[in-house]
Parts: C-alpha cells; sequence; structure tokens
C-alpha cells in the first residue's frame, strides 16, 4: 500500500481542521472545578460559554501565529470537543447524544492582556464589557487549532472519562480526565433551547486547570515552541508557535 502511494507518510502531509469551514463555534468555559478554582471563579450554577469565530480555525501541524501587538501573554487551553451530526434544537438530555457525530480536540488559545481587567472592573456592566474584550483575545486567526481527526461516537464509550494531557516543549502543563461540571448531554439540552445546532458545528466543552495564566510564575507561549494536545483515543492535536 505504502509502496504503491496509497499511504503517505505522516510528516508529509499537512492537516486541515476535520470540519473546515463550521457554521458556527459554541466554546463553553467554566466546566471543570480545578481551573475555576485556579483562576479565582466560582463554579457557575448554569452553563457558560461563548462563540468563536470559525476564521480562526487551523489544523494540526500548522503555526499557531502571535498577534505582533499582543504576543506577550498567549495561553494554550487543551479542550475535548464534539461535533453534531443532525440538526438539533430544543432536545432533552435523554436524547442529546444521540444528535452527536463524534469528537476531536480543539486548543482555546487565548491572549490573555485583558484578563486582569476583568477583576478590577468597577461595576457590573464595566466588568461585562471588560469580559466580552477578553473574549476579542480569543479570535485571532490561528486561535483555534482542531484536529487532528474526528473519531465517531461509538468509537468513545465514555467522552467523561478520557485522559487530556497538553505539553508545552514536551513539558506538561495539563493532565486530567475529562470530568465535566456539565456533561456533554447536559451541555447539549441547555444550549439547544436557543440555538438551532446544524450538522459539522463545534462545542468545544472547557479546559482543565494548568493553563498558563493560573501559573505561578505564569507561562505563555513564546516563538519556536510546539504546544500539544493529546485526548485518548482521538490522537494529539500537535501546533508549532510562530511570531505574527
Amino acid at each position: 500500500m505504502h509502496a504503491a502511494g496509497a499511504l503517505l507518510d505522516a510528516g508529509t502531509v499537512r492537516y486541515r481542521p476535520p470540519i473546515p469551514d463550521p457554521g458556527f463555534i459554541l466554546s463553553v468555559g467554566m466546566n471543570y472545578r480545578e481551573h475555576l478554582e485556579e483562576m479565582n471563579t466560582p463554579i457557575p450554577t448554569l452553563p457558560a460559554a461563548f462563540v468563536k469565530a470559525p476564521s480562526s480555525l487551523t489544523g494540526s501541524g500548522e503555526p499557531i501565529v502571535l498577534p505582533p501587538d499582543h504576543a506577550g501573554m498567549v495561553d494554550f487551553e487543551g479542550e475535548l470537543c464534539f461535533v453534531f451530526g443532525r440538526d438539533c434544537h430544543r432536545v432533552s438530555e435523554a436524547e442529546a447524544m444521540e444528535y452527536v457525530a463524534g469528537y476531536t480536540i480543539a486548543n482555546d488559545v487565548s491572549a490573555r492582556d485583558w484578563v486582569p481587567g476583568i477583576f478590577t472592573a468597577d461595576g457590573n456592566m464595566a466588568a461585562i464589557h471588560a469580559w466580552e474584550v477578553n473574549i476579542l483575545g480569543k479570535q485571532y486567526p490561528t486561535f483555534t487549532p482542531l484536529g487532528p481527526a474526528l473519531v465517531t461516537r461509538d468509537e468513545i464509550a465514555d467522552p467523561g472519562a478520557l485522559r487530556l494531557v497538553t505539553r508545552l516543549d514536551g513539558e506538561v502543563m495539563q493532565d486530567t480526565l475529562t470530568e465535566l461540571v456539565f456533561p456533554i448531554a447536559r451541555l447539549i439540552a441547555h444550549y439547544s433551547q436557543w440555538y438551532r445546532f446544524r450538522p459539522g458545528d463545534v462545542v468545544t466543552t472547557g479546559s482543565p486547570s494548568g493553563v498558563g495564566f493560573g501559573r505561578d510564575p505564569k507561562v505563555f507561549m513564546k516563538p519556536g515552541q510546539r504546544i500539544e494536545v493529546t485526548i485518548e483515543g482521538i490522537g494529539t492535536l500537535s501546533n508549532p508557535v510562530a511570531a505574527g
């Protein structure tokens, strides 16, 4: 097979995101207890999420390009993702998993320059605005690496019990099981009350503890480094870091 050219060496292939052009990316936050602790954030009573621009997608092996004007505090967040396989609107938690096509990996790359402003904001409206500006730091091109593959739902017995490990230049930064505050079925039932999800829409499920901003001293990605997110049963999402 290899000699006939039917198989290619992995090092010679450029990977696109397994969902190259999703109509919608919903990124769930505040979904791991230890991560909430390191970010000094209380556990929410309802799921929390924000929208990421599909234009921020890139594939495994492609560089994460640091924005030249905000390159000093760019963080990593390894995340389990699920992808819808059917139109989904107003479904119950009991039936929710029937709408999942499969699973993949994301790195919710985040420029953290604006996080301190959330905690020092004067009043509720100022804090809300600071949070919105902070979310803009997640929208840069290449700030949502996705891949390397889409694993179908039947291949993962329990998406809430997978080992997730994030390494920066080989050093372990995040290492946990995907034990979510709000499991996938709950997320689908909750958000489908508002959104009509389409086949190919992607939902990231939150990042565990160990992110660079939560460390003392803080750790951020630098040009020339490589960030890798491995999830059991799915594979490794690997990206070099480059200056913009």
